[in-house]
C-alpha cells in the first residue's frame, strides 16, 4: 500500500509543511549571509579576502556532500535521514552565531553545508511519494515556489537583521523554524524502507574532487584573475581529471554510484540540462540586479528586495498555473514559453536606461518569473515521470546540484564579464575624452584652477566609471537573453509524460 493512502489529508499537510520549512532554511542560507560579510569581517578579524571563505566553504561543504544523499537515504531510511540533516543544520546555524574567529566560522559552515545538502532532495522525494501522481504537479509547485522564494527573500531578510540587531541574527533566524520542522518530521513523518547496497567510494571521492575542484575554481576565479594565477590551474586541473576519471568509473563499475540508466532516461537527461540553466538565470540574475539598483540607481538594500520582489510573485502565480494546467496541457509547450518569457524579459532588460524609473525595472522581473515558475514545475514534473519510485530520491539530489552548478557557473560567469567589460568600455569612453572635445582638461587650465579643477575631473571620472559599469550590466543581460533563446530548441527532444500506472507502488511504508 503506498504512503498517500496511508496517510490522512491532515497529516499529509503537516509532513508538507514541515519538509517546506527544512527547505526554506536550506535555501534562505544559500544567500542571507552575503550582506552581512563585512559586519563579520569586522567581528571575527578577518580581511576581506579570507572573509568570502564563510561562503566558499558552505558551498564547496554542500556540492560535495550532495551526491551522497541517495545511499545515504537508502542506508539509514528517509526519515531519519531528514530528521538529523534538520537538527544537525539547526545547532551548526546555532554555532555560527556564537563563533568567536573565522576558523570557527568556517568549520561551522562545512558542517552546515554537509547537513544542509540533504534537505533539498529528500524534501523534494518526500513530496512526490506523500502525493498522488495527480497532484505531483502541484506539490512539484509548491517546492519551487520555496526554491525560487529563497534565494530572492534571503538578501532582504538578512540585510533587515543585520541592520536592526546584529549579523549573528543571520543564523539565530534558523533555530525556531529548524526546530519545529525537526519535531514536525518525528512526529508525522512516515518511515521509508531501508536497502543496503554496495557504497561506491571511488566514485564519490572522484566526484567530490571534482566537484570542490569546480567550486573552488568558480568562486576564487575572479579574484585571484582566473588562469593567471596558479591556484586556480591546480584547481581546474583537479577538476577535469577527476570529471574525467570519474565517467570513466561511472560506465565501467558494476555498482556506481548513480545508476547509468537515469543517464539514458532523455527527459531526466534534458531535465538536468535545464535545470542548470534556470540556476544560472535565477541565481546570476540576482548576482546582477541587486548591486545594479543599490549603486547605478541609488536603492537601499531593503528597496531592492523590494524592487525584486514581483519576480517572486510572477514565481508563485506560474507555478500554481502549471500546476493545474499538468495532465491537461503538452507539458513540452510550457516549458517552451517559459524559457520564451525569460528570454522576452531579458530582452527588456537589455534596454535599461541609467536615467529611468522603477516600471521596466518592476515589469521585466514578473515577466521572468513567469517563465521561472513555468520552467520548473513542467521539468520536474517530466525529468520524474519515467524515473522508476525507487531512483527519486538521487534524481532529485541529481537536479538540485545541476541547479547549483549552473548557478555558481551563471554567478561566476557574469561578475567576470560584468568586471572585464567595465574596464574596456571605461578605456573606450576615457580615450573619447580630449582636449578638443572637453577644454577644460587641459594640463594649463587644471594647472590655474587648482582644487576646484581636479574636483571636476574626478566628478568626470566617477560618471564615466558608472556609465562603464551600466553597459557592463547590459552586456551581461544580452548574454544571459541568447543563452536562453538557444535552449529553446532542445524541448523538441522532450519526450511527453506519460501517467504511471496507478497501482505501481510510491513509497511502503517500513515496519
Amino acid at each position: 500500500m503506498t504512503v498517500e493512502h496511508q496517510l490522512e489529508p491532515m497529516e499529509r499537510i503537516l509532513v508538507t509543511i514541515a519538509v517546506m520549512l527544512a527547505v526554506l532554511i536550506q535555501v534562505l542560507d544559500t544567500t542571507i549571509a552575503n550582506v552581512a560579510l563585512p559586519h563579520m569581517q569586522a567581528s571575527l578579524g578577518a580581511t576581506q579576502e579570507s572573509i568570502n571563505w564563510v561562503l566558499t566553504s558552505y558551498i564547496v561543504a554542500s556540492a560535495i556532500a550532495l551526491p551522497i544523499a541517495g545511499w545515504l537515504a537508502d542506508r539509514v531510511g528517509r526519515k531519519r535521514l531528514l530528521f538529523w540533516a534538520v537538527v544537525s543544520f539547526t545547532i551548526a546555524s546555532f554555532l555560527c552565531a556564537i563563533a568567536q574567529s573565522l576558523p570557527e566560522m568556517v568549520g561551522f559552515r562545512i558542517l552546515q553545508g554537509i547537513s544542509g545538502a540533504f534537505l533539498v532532495p529528500l524534501s523534494q522525494a518526500t513530496l512526490f511519494d506523500i502525493n498522488p501522481a495527480e497532484r505531483h504537479a502541484r506539490a512539484m509547485a509548491l517546492f519551487g515556489g520555496g526554491i525560487m522564494i529563497g534565494p530572492i527573500l534571503g538578501p532582504v531578510l538578512g540585510g533587515w537583521l543585520t541592520d536592526s540587531f546584529n549579523w549573528r541574527w543571520v543564523f539565530l533566524v534558523n533555530i525556531p523554524i529548524g526546530t519545529i520542522a525537526a519535531l514536525m518530521l518525528l512526529r508525522f513523518m512516515p518511515k521509508s524502507p531501508k536497502s543496503r547496497h554496495r557504497f561506491d567510494l571511488l566514485g564519490f571521492a572522484l566526484l567530490g574532487l571534482a566537484l570542490g575542484g569546480l567550486q573552488l575554481m568558480l568562486d576564487r576565479g575572479q579574484h585571484e584573475d582566473w588562469f593567471d594565477s596558479a591556484e586556480i590551474w591546480i584547481e581546474a586541473a583537479i577538476f577535469a581529471a577527476a570529471s574525467w576519471m570519474f565517467v570513466i568509473h561511472t560506465l565501467t563499475s558494476k555498482t556506481p554510484i548513480f545508476s547509468r540508466s537515469m543517464f539514458t532516461d532523455r527527459n531526466f537527461a534534458l531535465g538536468l540540462l535545464f535545470m542548470m540553466v534556470t540556476g544560472v538565470l535565477l541565481l546570476a540574475g540576482l548576482a546582477l540586479l541587486p548591486p545594479m539598483l543599490q549603486h547605478l540607481y541609488g536603492y537601499s538594500v531593503l528597496q531592492s528586495g523590494i524592487m525584486t520582489a514581483p519576480r517572486g510573485v510572477g514565481t508563485l502565480i506560474s507555478m500554481l498555473l502549471a500546476g493545474r494546467l499538468v495532465g491537461k496541457v503538452d507539458l513540452r509547450i510550457l516549458v517552451a514559453l517559459g524559457m520564451g518569457l525569460m528570454g522576452w524579459s531579458l530582452h527588456v532588460m537589455t534596454g535599461f536606461a541609467i536615467e529611468m524609473g522603477h516600471g521596466p525595472i518592476v515589469w521585466s522581473g514578473f515577466i521572468q518569473g513567469l517563465g521561472l515558475g513555468l520552467v520548473f514545475v513542467t521539468m520536474q514534473s517530466l525529468a520524474f515521470a519515467t524515473l522508476a519510485p525507487r531512483m527519486r530520491t538521487h534524481a532529485a539530489s541529481l537536479l538540485n546540484l545541476s541547479r547549483n552548478i549552473g548557478g555558481s557557473i551563471g554567478i561566476s560567469l557574469v561578475t567576470t564579464l560584468l568586471a572585464r567589460n567595465m574596464q574596456i568600455a571605461h578605456a573606450d569612453m576615457t580615450g573619447h575624452i580630449t582636449e578638443q572635445v572637453l577644454p577644460s582638461i587641459s594640463s594649463g587650465v587644471v594647472a590655474q584652477l587648482g582644487m576646484p579643477a581636479s574636483s571636476a575631473l574626478a566628478m568626470v571620472d566617477a560618471e564615466i566609471t558608472r556609465q562603464a559599469a551600466f553597459i557592463a550590466y547590459i552586456d551581461d543581460f544580452w548574454i544571459m537573453m541568447w543563452l536562453t533563446f538557444a535552449s529553446i530548441p532542445l524541448v523538441l527532444l522532450l519526450r511527453p509524460a506519460k501517467a504511471r500506472p496507478s497501482g505501481e507502488p510510491q513509497m511502503a511504508i517500513a515496519d
